[in-house]
């Protein structure tokens, strides 16, 4: 399974941004979405888009400004990101996984996109 992250740059506060992450290599079911790392910081959630139609599930720190999208024809999921804060300033990645384990933790994910830098300045 290979994953194509894309979109990243810079950005004033208040500003938007989409991200993009392409999936190829798999014909099977995959939770699919984002996680980031800001310098010094440990990876951690950002939205995640369920295969099975659940509603997606988004970090606290993001909800409301960030929305994640999936178009299953293109096996293509976005991150559409506005109101862009100075602290959103990281490196983002896509990540899927095709197990059943809890979607908000970084280690039940198997396949990971490069990453790509979101700057914010204030």
């Amino acid at each position: 399974v290979q994953l194509q992250a894309s979109g990243g740059g810079m950005v004033q506060a208040g500003g938007s941004l989409r991200l993009s992450c392409a999936v190829s290599g798999t014909s099977s079911a995959y939770d699919a979405g984002w996680f980031r790392q800001a310098p010094g910081k440990e990876r951690e959630l950002v939205a995640i888009m369920p295969w099975r139609g659940d509603r997606p599930v988004y970090s606290v720190s993001v909800r409301g400004r960030f929305t994640i999208s999936r178009n299953r024809a293109k096996d293509t999921v976005y991150l559409q990101m506005n109101s862009l804060k100075p602290e959103d300033t990281a490196v983002y990645y896509c990540a899927a996984k095709t197990n059943s384990a809890p979607l908000d933790r970084v280690f039940n994910y198997d396949y990971w996109g490069q990453g790509t830098l979101v700057t914010v300045s204030s």
